[in-house]
């Protein structure tokens, strides 16, 4: 059997075949870069990991044979402040939320990675549940991405 949680726990935080994994790029990430905003148009590296961390929860919520919907707190949760404590409060939901996933998933037999779920509001919209984990593998390397960019600019106001 393949160990598709391992497929996961590699983007989230061990050896990442595309760089450094999620964890490894928010980790680097000093607090005046996370809510900072060097491109006016684009989303703060905060509301990136609330991003992340708010898809992973509704991911949970999928795997587990509930519904979708959107996430709890909204697809793009918005910072309500730009402390460093609620800095270290988003990291840690992150890596709570994400290690919850791992959790879950490495209880699944074979036929549970090859069942398929409903994914949307039309009932030909499926997929395994395989499909929809490696989804969010897809999602965090996307965004690790984008975190790794903004951290890199140089004027964090």
């Amino acid at each position: 059997m393949i160990d598709f949680a391992n497929e996961l726990r590699k983007a989230y935080n061990t050896d990442a075949w595309h760089g450094n994994n999620v964890s490894t790029v928010i980790a680097s990430v000093k607090v005046a870069q996370a809510f900072a905003r060097p491109i006016s148009d684009a989303h703060s590296i905060a509301e990136l990991v609330l991003h992340l961390s708010s898809w992973t929860e509704e991911v949970i919520s999928r795997l587990s044979g509930n519904l979708p919907k959107e996430p709890r707190n909204g697809g793009w949760p918005v910072p309500f402040n730009e402390t460093e404590e609620y800095w270290k409060a988003i990291v840690t939901e992150f890596s709570q939320v994400n290690e919850d996933l791992l959790i879950l998933v490495k209880q699944f037999s074979e036929y549970q990675w090859r069942a398929k779920l409903f994914t949307g509001p039309i009932p030909t919209a499926l997929l395994s549940h395989f499909e929809l984990l490696n989804g969010l593998i897809q999602h965090h390397a996307y965004h690790a991405g984008q975190i790794a960019l903004l951290s890199k600019f140089k004027n964090h106001e």
